[in-house]
């Protein structure tokens, strides 16, 4: 297993501030986040977007990805409900967004489920997203799958069981991959970052994931160049507003409602006072 440590790379940078640095851009910037997610998803990931200070679009209609992608920020494609039907908008507003220089998210949801999906997903990453968000198994799958050696794979592994997934699949696909989990883990091929914020009972909150992917495309809006700072970041915040939430939860549902609230409200103090991050070894 990696070693997670607060010596090295980590430090080079000040972390906690430049989390503040970026959450406080979203607020002031409100970039436009282009979402193609799934149906279970859209309220949640809507609201993370709007609390965070983001506009959140749910549009997945081909005919009108021409007229609105090329003005977007950011995009966030999740797979999570995925459909032949939709599949073609996917790619369409992919190519877009690399077209006109918008960054994309892709989060891959079970991505070694199925034939399909697994094919749909690596599809998507031949498309250059700028960043690659899924759990241990997912990353997994996709990383082994891009070197030709995968099926599926189940949803056992652990995100520090990725990283070497990680690292492969970043530097196959040239995309900055997060992996999340009790500890998320951030790689671009060479650097590696982990961030510790969060609580266990956000996996009893659907779509949780898929909202820190969207999260983690408007962050990435406000400074493209920093893709790889940024995801860093919007994981952190994610993770301190569920750990404030948590304090006056009982339960998931309240969980939920909290961690909405706490983004809105989280302020730099709490960001500076409570933000994990570390470099893994």
């Amino acid at each position: 297993m990696e070693e997670v440590t607060s010596e090295g790379e980590a430090e080079a940078i000040e972390w906690a501030p430049l989390a503040w640095s970026l959450l406080s851009r979203v607020r002031q910037q409100s970039p436009l986040i282009q979402c193609i997610t799934n149906f279970v998803s859209m309220d949640l990931v809507a609201n993370v977007l709007l609390s965070a200070g983001a506009s959140p679009a749910m549009i997945h209609s081909l005919e009108e990805l021409p007229d609105f992608t090329p003005n977007v920020d950011a995009l966030c494609l999740n797979v999570g409900t995925l459909s032949s039907d939709w599949l073609p908008a996917m790619k369409a507003a992919a190519c877009l967004a690399g077209q006109f220089g918008k960054p994309w998210i892709l989060d891959p949801v079970a991505a070694g489920a199925t034939a399909f999906r697994l094919k749909a997903c690596l599809e998507l990453v031949d498309l250059k997203p700028t960043v690659i968000r899924g759990n241990g198994s997912e990353i997994i799958a996709l990383s082994n799958a891009s070197m030709g050696t995968a099926k599926g794979v189940d949803s056992s592994h652990n995100s520090m069981d990725a990283v070497d997934a990680a690292k492969s699949l970043a530097l196959l696909s040239g995309s900055v991959v997060a992996v999340t989990g009790a500890v998320d883990v951030i790689t671009d091929g060479n650097r590696v970052i982990g961030a510790a914020n969060g609580v266990p009972l956000l996996q009893k909150i659907t779509a949780s994931g898929c909202s820190v992917s969207a999260l983690i495309a408007a962050f990435v809006a406000v400074d493209p160049k920093l893709a790889f700072e940024a995801t860093v970041s919007a994981l952190s915040v994610f993770g301190v507003a569920a750990e404030m939430g948590m304090e006056m939860a009982k339960g998931p549902a309240l969980l939920r409602v909290h961690l909405i609230d706490c983004l809105y409200n989280i302020d730099e103090t709490s960001v500076l006072s409570r933000s994990k991050i570390t470099s893994i070894k």
